[in-house]
């Protein structure tokens, strides 16, 4: 199945009463209906002062309702044969599954009691507690980790939302009760934050009266917004080292913040971070650093334009022996790319590389329901799937170039070491 070049996905999209958004694409491949549910209600809504309070109520939401117990949660879940996922980014909360096309209307049933009337009770929140405390101590004990979340810290501010630890901290999670999860839940989840997206074996309409059925008589008020401050981009070269002498590897973090999802150089910003780190075996830094030099365990980078500047951040494992070796070369590698660019063929490898994965990202119904749930989040229309091979084709070598040129400037660079390695004249944290 390859909608994004045959006819594209066209699924249609309702509104329901109350404000929930309903998106349905009906395929019949086979029996069966990806079901996603998205709140606005990241870790971005945390309050202020409990960081990780998002993150422990995905962990405890599914854990007992107003009209059911977790057993009966978990029995219904068995019966169906279904796997759930909860997962909290910055800005969603999202439920998903997949179950048989004649279990649908159970199952929406199933997650709407989920997401709006979660009791939390209280032996399950101590024994999900645990499990995010055990989750966390293993965060600290970990190099990569230490050093994507301090990179972020130190990019965006350890207040701001972008740079708070999704998980929190042990103290502030240890502090977290039933009140202040079910007030989170009151305040951040309303129906005209919710996105329903149904793809599968299931009619249209079918989906329409089935959502009808679960939330037209959910009645919340929209919620306030989430003050969030433009990120401010560094002005010198910042290195933070985090030593862990008891570790094997050192990790690097290495990065930038960049542009909004909606800046009109999004595609520009794309195709050159995917020339930097992502493509093949991680692009020109993998080449050059992993598989020439043959200094690193793994090498690549990422770029996460959102609704505020995203970060571009490059990671690396090497040798304690090979740390500044490595960030000479990613310098090296981001002042060849901002005085040269790309070159006309590699451009065009990318976009190639970009344009045929689509298919592959849309061949189960699971990736074509991510894709309209981040479609919708960001308000890309939707014919964006049809729309994208050409918004990717016509950038040009110039507009890369002036990506690189803005984006990745090494004498702006903050970069953060984690692992058994020290340096005298860096800050250094315990």
């Amino acid at each position: 199945m390859t909608p994004a070049t045959s006819g594209g996905l066209t699924p249609v999209r309702s509104t329901l009463d109350n404000g929930v958004v309903v998106l349905a694409r009906e395929t019949r491949k086979t029996p069966a209906v990806a079901i996603n549910l998205a709140v606005r209600a990241g870790s971005v809504c945390d309050p202020p002062d409990a960081p990780g309070a998002t993150n422990l109520l995905a962990r405890v939401i599914d854990r007992g309702t107003a009209s059911r117990s977790a057993d009966q949660i978990a029995e219904e879940i068995d019966g169906c044969g279904i796997t759930l996922s909860i997962n909290v980014t910055r800005h969603l909360f999202s439920v998903v599954c997949t179950c048989l096309s004649k279990d649908f209307e159970s199952v929406l049933a199933l997650l709407g009691d989920v997401v709006m009337a979660p009791s939390v009770p209280e032996s399950e929140l101590a024994t999900r507690r645990g499990e995010v405390i055990t989750a966390i101590r293993q965060d600290d004990d970990s190099p990569s980790v230490r050093a994507s979340e301090s990179l972020m810290a130190l990019l965006y501010g350890e207040q701001h939302p972008y740079g708070r630890r999704t998980k929190g901290s042990v103290e502030v999670v240890e502090s977290l009760t039933r009140e202040r999860l079910l007030t989170l839940h009151r305040d951040r989840f309303a129906p005209s934050e919710l996105t329903l997206v149904v793809v599968g074996d299931v009619a249209t309409g079918r989906t329409v009266e089935a959502a009808q059925r679960v939330f037209s008589g959910w009645r919340a008020k929209k919620p306030a917004r989430v003050a969030l401050p433009s990120a401010m981009r560094a002005t010198e070269r910042r290195q933070l080292v985090i030593p862990m002498m008891n570790k094997a590897q050192t990790d690097l973090a290495y990065g930038f913040t960049t542009i909004t999802r909606d800046n009109p150089a999004y595609y520009a910003y794309w195709l050159m971070n995917v020339a930097l780190g992502q493509y093949a075996i991680g692009g020109r830094l993998g080449d050059s650093i992993r598989e020439r030099q043959g200094m690193a365990y793994y090498v690549s980078s990422s770029f996460d334009a959102n609704v505020l500047e995203g970060p571009l951040a490059i990671r690396a494992g090497v040798s304690p022996a090979n740390v500044e070796r490595a960030i000479a070369s990613i310098d090296e590698e981001l002042v060849r790319l901002r005085r040269d660019g790309l070159e006309a063929k590699e451009l065009q490898d990318m976009k190639q590389y970009l344009i045929g994965s689509m298919p592959r990202a849309l061949e189960t119904s699971g990736g074509i329901a991510n894709f309209l749930q981040t479609m919708e989040f960001f308000g890309l229309g939707l014919d964006y799937d049809r729309r994208l091979p050409g918004l990717l084709s016509d950038v040009t070598l110039e507009q890369v170039h002036e990506a690189a040129r803005q984006a990745v400037d090494p004498a702006r660079a903050t970069i953060v070491i984690s692992g058994p390695y020290t340096e005298s004249g860096n800050r250094v944290i315990g």
